[in-house]
């Protein structure tokens, strides 16, 4: 039997693909390898959202050509796309595919092994106006699953080369999303991730159909307990939008909505679609509909020319947003992005001075929003032991705000949905104890 290995960089929409590729192979009769072991087969599925990601990637094809020289080695994803000609340059390489025609790899490998020739797989991917159906009716390691919903991107903001990677926005057939949400539901996931390059924009290229009216249908898939949206922007987040969730019994009570910066100059010079006054807007209108909503958000701070005025801005708009939790990101040159052309290059220790100071402030509005849940009893699907401190027997889960929670359990109940109250709030962890098994009756609101 043919064997495989597999190893993705990058988001979680690179490890839904990993995933569609290994039914690929699965299907054609080839077992799957660790990374680190022998394989006739290594896929390495790439990022190239930092120049530090393709660096990675670069890594991680040297590592399988030394472990097995004689491998097919194949690299797909966003750096094989934006860069194909590099990726081929490396000693070893032997088929690059970019971000679409996935399903060609195993054709490709078939025609390596007769004619010995490095093939560069690799298409124009702004020519591409259709999604690329890939299908994952179940995943190996994981409690939630993610369902890719779109591809691509139409925003072209100034310090991101994605658009370049994925091409523009394309939705997937929503007949194929809910045939896939059922067959998820079949296989025991009780939550559902909607993900994709803009994940928010699902629909702006259909007629007639759009994120509301997909949430609305998802909401009748028999089985489903949530519906999470991985990441949706302030100006997709439409009176509809608000109404479906509001209404909804599935969908979370948890949005990410990323800022990128709270100062209404540094937008413009990311070209962000939005001014802070209508994202303060749309959170307040979603928050009155929502109560208790938790709202993630992305913030890059040293963007090219931000001044400590424009910095204390967005320190301050975080402040009054109130979010529950932020990732925050030093910004970081990418080769072939407006951005990286820019005058003005913040120093690297006012950026992580920055970070530091924005990553304290997370932590402190992380505990506020925690706080509020002490004592509540809420809703957990356990998903793994608690790894750093495996005799204690506690599981780690999330609520459905995705709030972490430490949990007495066994394996019995991972990907189950488990009432547990909230002993003692705090960040990253909250420790709670076992309440009972949730079966099947309607969501009760969060508080």
């Amino acid at each position: 039997m043919p064997t495989v290995a597999f190893h993705t960089l990058g988001c979680k929409v690179n490890h839904y693909e990993t995933e569609a590729i290994w039914q690929l192979f699965q299907q054609a009769g080839y077992e799957k390898k660790d990374y680190e072991s022998m394989s006739d087969v290594y896929v390495i599925n790439t990022c190239t959202v930092t120049n530090t990601g393709d660096k990675k990637s670069r890594q991680v094809i040297r590592r399988a050509i030394r472990k097995n020289p004689d491998a097919v080695v194949c690299v797909t994803g966003c750096y094989a796309q934006t860069s194909p000609a590099e990726v081929m340059a490396i000693p070893g390489v032997d088929i690059v595919v970019g971000t679409q025609d996935r399903h060609k790899l195993l054709p490709f490998i078939e025609e390596y092994q007769r004619d010995r020739k490095p093939i560069n797989g690799v298409g124009n991917i702004m020519k591409a106006r259709v999604y690329e159906e890939l299908d994952v009716p179940a995943f190996t390691d994981r409690t939630r699953a993610s369902l890719k919903i779109q591809e691509g991107c139409n925003n072209f903001c100034t310090f991101c080369i994605i658009p370049w990677a994925r091409g523009l926005m394309r939705s997937r057939k929503p007949e194929d999303v809910l045939k896939q949400a059922t067959t998820l539901v079949a296989a025991g996931y009780k939550e559902i991730v909607l993900t994709g390059i803009h994940t928010g924009g699902y629909g702006e290229d259909m007629k007639d159909y759009s994120l509301a009216n997909l949430l609305i249908d998802l909401e009748k898939v028999e089985g489903l307990k949530r519906i999470r949206i991985s990441s949706i922007e302030a100006s997709q987040i439409t009176d509809e939008v608000i109404q479906v969730i509001d209404q909804s019994e599935k969908v979370v009570n948890h949005l990410h909505v990323p800022l990128q910066s709270g100062s209404n100059s540094v937008l413009k010079r990311m070209r962000r679609k939005y001014s802070t006054e209508f994202f303060f807007e749309r959170i307040e209108k979603l928050k009155k509909a929502l109560p208790g909503l938790a709202v993630t958000s992305d913030v890059i701070v040293g963007f090219p020319g931000e001044t400590d005025e424009e910095f204390q801005e967005t320190y301050d708009f975080i402040k009054k947003v109130g979010f529950s939790e932020l990732h925050v990101f030093p910004y970081s040159k990418r080769t072939g992005t407006p951005a990286a052309r820019m005058d003005e290059q913040v120093e690297d220790d006012i950026k992580n001075e920055r970070v530091h100071k924005l990553i304290t402030l997370s932590n402190q509005l992380a505990k506020e929003y925690a706080s509020h849940y002490e004592g509540e009893v809420i809703e957990v699907i356990p998903e793994e032991t608690d790894k750093e401190n495996p005799d204690t027997g506690y599981f780690i889960g999330y609520s459905d705000n995705y709030l972490k929670v430490k949990v007495p359990a066994d394996e019995s109940l991972i990907g189950e949905i488990v009432k547990v109250k909230i002993e003692k709030a705090g960040y990253p962890y909250n420790i709670g104890s076992f309440v009972r098994v949730v079966r099947d009756e309607p969501k009760s609101a969060v508080i």
